[in-house]
């Protein structure tokens, strides 16, 4: 039997790759370690900037004043609301649009228009002075609803989507299944939906870390510290250096030192996303490919 023979340039390469995923890897995962330890941190060492990777004079300070923020704890259950509705409204929009999309110019008429005025939007954006008008017209400032309805559909990932289901999925189970007389409801719930979960998962989460990351609208669209989302309230914290909506006092600041409090906030703020990635890291990775093959 015949066995391949790795050529000592392919070895090479292959340990190359290996070094540089590695160090992305680090680079990634150290800062994040950093944080982790700055916030369990005594107020002076974090002050005198003497932590590394592991915490000097320990301490659960930093978090104890932090879930006891009332600010603090609103703000994550907002941010936890507009993930699991921004997240269920857009994936129900998209899949939907994208079975539609999907089919081929005889079975829809007029397909290649709607499809054209999705590729529109991601040339041409309204702007946001007339994107604020819009919302501001419709009685959504300070709800949840600016948060989730303006960003419902991704011209993107619908597209991804659309791909997927022309490639993916075999025609002649649709076909089998017509002549069974299965309805198009039917057809998408019993067949593409299953087929399509990497897909799914994988647009699932570019969603969910949109809807957690995204701090602006939150800014424009919500006049009261109460309906801010978590990125909103870390940015008037971290970025803008306003402390008021710590409801913390001064002298406790002092104590506590701001980077521990920052650096506990900043963590609390990424554990959801930390939590949620490895359940779906079997999808990503071959979701990744989505769109990759053209019909």
């Amino acid at each position: 039997m015949y066995h391949y023979q790795k050529s000592l340039s392919y070895k090479i390469f292959i340990i190359f790759n290996y070094f540089i995923l590695a160090l992305s890897a680090l680079l990634c995962i150290l800062p994040l370690i950093h944080i982790l330890a700055v916030s369990f941190s005594g107020s002076a060492a974090a002050t005198a900037n003497i932590v590394g990777l592991w915490p000097v004079d320990f301490t659960l300070d930093a978090y104890k004043k932090t879930i006891g923020n009332e600010n603090f704890v609103r703000a994550l259950l907002n941010s936890l609301l507009r993930v699991v509705l921004g997240t269920s409204i857009s994936m129900a929009c998209m899949l939907c649009a994208a079975y539609s999309l999907s089919k081929s110019d005889h079975a829809f008429k007029g397909r290649k228009i709607y499809m054209w005025f999705f590729v529109f939007t991601m040339l041409f954006h309204g702007g946001l002075v007339p994107t604020y008008m819009v919302v501001t017209k419709l009685g959504l400032t300070d709800t949840i609803w600016a948060l989730v309805l303006p960003s419902a559909i991704s011209s993107f990932n619908l597209i991804l989507l659309v791909n997927f289901f022309r490639t993916s999925v075999p025609k002649s189970l649709e076909e089998a299944a017509i002549i069974d007389g299965a309805n198009h409801f039917t057809i998408f719930w019993r067949i593409y939906l299953p087929i399509s979960v990497p897909a799914i998962a994988t647009i699932s989460l570019f969603t969910m870390v949109f809807h957690w990351n995204s701090w602006f609208d939150g800014m424009i669209y919500m006049s009261n510290v109460k309906h801010y989302p978590l990125s909103t309230f870390l940015q008037t914290i971290i970025v803008q250096q306003d402390f008021s909506k710590m409801s913390v006092d001064a002298e406790t600041l002092k104590n506590l030192s701001e980077r521990t409090v920052k650096s506990a906030q900043i963590f609390i703020a990424a554990l959801p996303m930390l939590i949620v990635y490895p359940f779906v890291q079997k999808f990503f990775v071959k979701g990744i490919v989505l769109g990759a093959e053209k019909e």
